[in-house]
C-alpha cells in the first residue's frame, strides 16, 4: 500500500472519529499512532515517537508564547477594558443609524488588540454590546451577526494566538506575521461597518439611532481607551518596531515572548491600578489561562503525531511533487486549498484546521510560483488562511461564534443569528478575493518595516 493510500484511510478514519464527537486531539493522536505503526510494520518506532514528541513539543520555549497572551487576554477581559471600549465607540458612532453595532464592530478590534482570542472577545464584547444593541430596538438578526462577525477580529488583529501557531509550525518570523495581519485587520473591521450601513439601509426596521452625545462626554469616554492603545503599541510596537535609529540594522525592543509578558504584565498591572482584578479575579484568569493552555497544547501533541505520521509517508512531498508535475495554475491549486478550509471550517474549530491542513497545504503552496519571494509567499498565504479560517467560525453548523453570542443573546432563535451573520461572511469572501488579488496589502507593512 502507498504512502498516498495510507493517508486518505488515515484521513478517513480521523473523520470518522470527529464525526462520532472523539476530541479532534485524540483523534489526530490516534491516526498517527496507529499511521506510524502501519507504515513502518511494527509498534516500537510509533512508541518511540510517542515519548520524544511528547517531550519535543511539551517543552518547546516557542510555544510559552501562547500562555503568556492568553494570560493577557484573560486580564484585559476582567479589567474592564471591553465596556471602555465599547463606550467610546459607542458614544462617537452611537447617534448615527446602525451605529451601536458599528461600534460593537469597532470596539471587537479594539479588544482583540490585547486578546489574541476570537472566542474571547467575542464572549466578552457580547456581554457588554447586546443589551445596549436590545435596549435601542437593534434587530436580533442584526445585532447578534454583527457581534459575531466582530469576534474574528480576535484572531486577526495582532496579536493573534492562530497567527503565533501558524508562524512556528511554518517556521516563519511572528513579528512580520503581526505586521502583515494589520492592514487586513483594518479592512476586516471597516468591511463588517460597511455591511451594517448597507443592513440598515435595505432594512430601516433593523436599527434606530441613540440621542447625540455632547462632545465633552465623548472626549471623556476616548480618554478611557488610552490603556489599551498604550499596551498595543508597547506590545506590538517593542516587537515589530525598529528602536536602532542611529546605527544601520534593524533592533526590536524585545522579542515576541518578551513582548507577550510585557504585555500580560501590563495588563495585570492596569487591572490592579483601576482595582478591577482582585485576587479572585486573578485566580479565575490563571486558571482559565490553564484550561485553554492545556487544551492547545494537546490539540498540537496530537498534530504532531499526525504529522509525523505523513512525515514518514512523504504525503505532502508527494503532493507537492505531483502537482508542480501537473501543470496547475497556481491560483487555481490556491482557490481549491480556500474551498477546503471553507468546508472544514463547517465542522471544524480554527485551531485544528490550522494544524491539520498546513502540513499538507504548505509545501504545495511553497513549491508553486507566485511572483513572490518565498517568505512573502508563506507570510502571505498564512494572512489569507487566517481570514479563511476566521470565516469557519461564523458559518453553521459549527461557528464557534455564533454558538458563543447566541447563548448569550436570550431567546433567539440559533436560526436568526444563522440569517444575520450571512452578509458578514459575504464581506469576508468579498475580503479573501481582494488580498488573495492584491498580496501587497498583506506585504506592504512588512517590506517597509522589515
Amino acid at each position: 500500500m502507498s504512502g498516498i493510500e495510507l493517508t486518505l484511510y488515515g484521513f478517513a478514519g480521523m473523520l470518522t472519529m470527529i464525526a462520532l464527537r472523539v476530541p479532534i486531539a485524540v483523534a489526530m493522536a490516534v491516526t498517527g499512532f496507529i499511521g506510524v505503526w502501519v507504515t513502518l510494520g511494527r509498534p516500537d518506532p510509533a512508541l518511540n515517537q510517542l515519548k520524544s514528541v511528547t517531550f519535543d513539543t511539551f517543552s518547546s520555549y516557542s510555544l510559552s508564547i501562547i500562555p503568556l497572551f492568553l494570560l493577557m487576554g484573560q486580564f484585559a477581559s476582567k479589567s474592564g477594558m471591553s465596556a471602555k471600549l465599547f463606550r467610546a465607540a459607542a458614544d462617537w458612532m452611537g447617534h448615527r443609524k446602525g451605529g451601536i453595532a458599528m461600534a460593537s464592530v469597532g470596539a471587537c478590534a479594539g479588544f482583540g488588540a490585547v486578546s489574541g482570542s476570537s472566542l474571547a472577545t467575542a464572549s466578552t464584547m457580547g456581554q457588554v454590546a447586546l443589551p445596549e444593541m436590545k435596549k435601542y430596538g437593534y434587530s436580533d438578526a442584526l445585532s447578534t451577526g454583527a457581534l459575531a462577525a466582530g469576534g474574528t477580529l480576535g484572531i486577526l488583529i495582532p496579536p493573534s494566538v492562530i497567527l503565533v501557531i501558524y508562524a512556528i509550525q511554518t517556521e516563519q518570523n511572528i513579528e512580520k506575521m503581526f505586521a502583515a495581519a494589520i492592514i487586513p485587520g483594518i479592512i476586516a473591521a471597516l468591511g463588517y461597518m460597511l455591511v451594517v450601513a448597507l443592513y440598515v439601509r435595505l432594512k430601516p426596521d433593523a436599527a434606530t439611532a441613540q440621542p447625540k452625545v455632547a462632545l465633552a462626554q465623548r472626549m471623556r469616554s476616548l480618554g478611557g481607551v488610552w490603556p489599551v492603545v498604550m499596551i498595543f503599541v508597547l506590545v506590538i510596537g517593542g516587537i515589530a518596531g525598529d528602536w536602532n535609529w542611529f546605527r544601520d540594522g534593524r533592533q526590536a525592543l524585545f522579542t515576541p515572548i518578551e513582548g507577550a509578558a510585557v504585555g500580560a504584565v501590563a495588563t495585570g498591572l492596569y487591572g490592579l491600578a483601576t482595582r478591577s482584578l482582585g485576587r479572585r479575579a486573578i485566580v479565575d484568569c490563571v486558571l482559565e489561562t490553564a484550561k485553554a493552555t492545556a487544551m492547545i497544547y494537546f490539540i498540537l501533541f496530537g498534530a504532531a503525531l499526525f504529522n509525523m505520521f505523513l512525515a514518514f509517508t512523504q504525503t505532502p512531498q508527494l503532493l507537492a511533487d505531483w502537482v508542480t508535475t501537473q501543470g496547475f495554475a497556481p491560483m487555481t491549486v490556491l482557490l481549491l486549498m480556500l474551498v477546503t478550509y471553507l468546508i472544514f471550517g463547517c465542522v471544524m474549530d480554527s485551531l485544528s484546521m490550522i494544524l491539520l491542513t498546513i502540513p499538507i497545504f504548505f509545501p504545495i503552496v511553497m513549491a508553486l510560483d507566485f511572483g513572490l519571494t518565498p517568505e512573502e509567499t508563506a507570510i502571505w498565504f498564512g494572512i489569507i488562511v487566517l481570514i479563511v479560517v476566521e470565516v469557519g467560525l461564523i458559518t453553521p453548523p459549527v461557528g464557534m461564534n455564533l454558538f458563543i453570542i447566541n447563548a448569550l443573546a436570550k431567546g433567539v432563535p440559533i436560526q436568526t443569528t444563522y440569517r444575520g451573520v450571512a452578509p458578514f461572511v459575504l464581506s469576508d469572501l468579498v475580503r479573501v478575493i481582494v488580498l488573495i488579488a492584491a498580496p501587497g496589502l498583506s506585504l506592504w507593512l512588512v517590506r517597509v518595516t522589515f
